[in-house]
């Protein structure tokens, strides 16, 4: 049996008395490309900062392989920009690792070329588009050499053109062997790339399994969720290209 990343056994969360997240346990493996679902209030965000790491106050064990480092991509892109540069930006989180300049500028420049963002180097951060500002989002995290990404409703304010920048970068970075957690409510556009579903109602998990096998095991109203093969003619089509 091969060996978790990330292991989640018996997490509890409460929150002034209010239960939050309740008997959370879910393993995850190398190459797993995982949807986490829920409606609002379901306990996604509070789930994404233990999962990532930036939440402690809690009950249960958090296991992680110790050579697995884990890389988040916030909601809001913006927030994630420290640097004034494209370049500044992906090269931020080296600075303090011990590389020389020499070291830094080819490392960058080469994570910047992975995401289609070399030309654009030297152009303001901020003045990027949506769908660039995720790119360079997740070049910050690939620079470091992560592991496991966590996205977080990665869609969220972004025109098409910006979602579908978005859907490829995934799958190339799926196509690439990382290990990839995306929460997002909008599944009809990323599903049909994952091989595991899982869905979050009230603080549990209510469904871990295949996303084809969604629709016949999975009451997606009760979930709280809109069934995304509505208006979609096949499994397939839940990709936004």
């Amino acid at each position: 049996m091969k060996e978790a990343l990330l292991s989640l056994k018996d997490i509890r969360k409460t929150f002034d008395s209010r239960v939050i997240l309740d008997d959370i346990s879910f393993d995850v493996f190398e190459n797993d490309c995982i949807v986490l679902a829920g409606a609002n209030g379901a306990g996604k965000t509070v789930l994404m900062t233990i999962l990532s790491g930036l939440e402690t106050e809690f009950s249960g064990t958090v296991k992680k392989n110790a050579d697995t480092k884990i890389g988040l991509v916030f909601q809001s892109a913006d927030a994630q920009i420290l640097g004034d540069t494209v370049f500044d930006d992906c090269a931020f989180g080296l600075l303090n690792c011990g590389f020389s300049k020499a070291q830094i500028k080819q490392m960058v420049e080469q994570t910047l070329q992975s995401v289609e963002l070399f030309e654009k180097k030297d152009l303001p951060a901020r003045s990027l588009s949506g769908g660039e500002k995720r790119k360079l989002a997740v070049a910050s995290i690939l620079v470091l050499h992560c592991d496991l990404i966590i996205f977080d409703e990665p869609f969220a304010n972004l025109d098409y053109k910006g979602v579908c920048q978005t859907v490829q970068l995934i799958l190339q970075l799926k196509a690439e062997g990382k290990t990839l957690i995306i929460i997002t409510h909008e599944t009809e556009k990323i599903l049909a790339a994952s091989n595991r579903f899982l869905v979050l109602a009230n603080g549990k998990i209510i469904f871990d399994d295949t996303p084809q096998n969604a629709f016949s095991k999975l009451d997606f109203e009760k979930a709280g969720l809109r069934n995304p093969l509505q208006g979609t003619p096949a499994f397939e089509d839940l990709l936004w290209k």
